[in-house]
Order: C-alpha cells, then sequence, then structure tokens
C-alpha cells in the first residue's frame, strides 16, 4: 500500500509503502488526529514513520501499481 503523507509547514511529503491495509492505515490516521496523538506507520523495511496528528496537512492511501514495461496490448 502506498502512503504520501503531508505535513504542515514542510515543502516534502513523505512517501512510504507499507504491508498495512487501507483500513488499517485510515484507522492510525484517525486515532492521530482525534487524541492529538501520533501517527506511526511501519514500512516495508521495517522502519517507522512518526508524525504528530497536529502537524498533518493531508494523507494520500492508495494501491501501489506496478509500472508497465515493454510492448503490450491493450
Amino acid at each position: 500500500m502506498e502512503v504520501n503523507i503531508g505535513v504542515q509547514n514542510v515543502a516534502r511529503e513523505i512517501a512510504l509503502e507499507t504491508d498495512a491495509s487501507a483500513e488499517d492505515v485510515a484507522k492510525a490516521i484517525d486515532a492521530a488526529l482525534s487524541d492529538g496523538g501520533v501517527l506511526r506507520l511501519t514500512d516495508t523495511k521495517g522502519r517507522e514513520i512518526l508524525v504528530p496528528g497536529r502537524a498533518l496537512g493531508w494523507v494520500q492511501v492508495g494501491e501501489s501499481e506496478k509500472s508497465k514495461v515493454g510492448f503490450g496490448q491493450l
């Protein structure tokens, strides 16, 4: 699952791949926003990303799509 996170007052976004489902990511975002807590996600390499809930600008959650290489038929 591909997740892009926009942080307030920061020009670059945080992009990560995670094995968590979209539902699990949405629950983590809701918890961070409602409690004023911390958004805590683990990427596919086992690294943990922590973002304060009050600093979240936006979050985009979507399936990672493998790019196609070569010539194919439509």
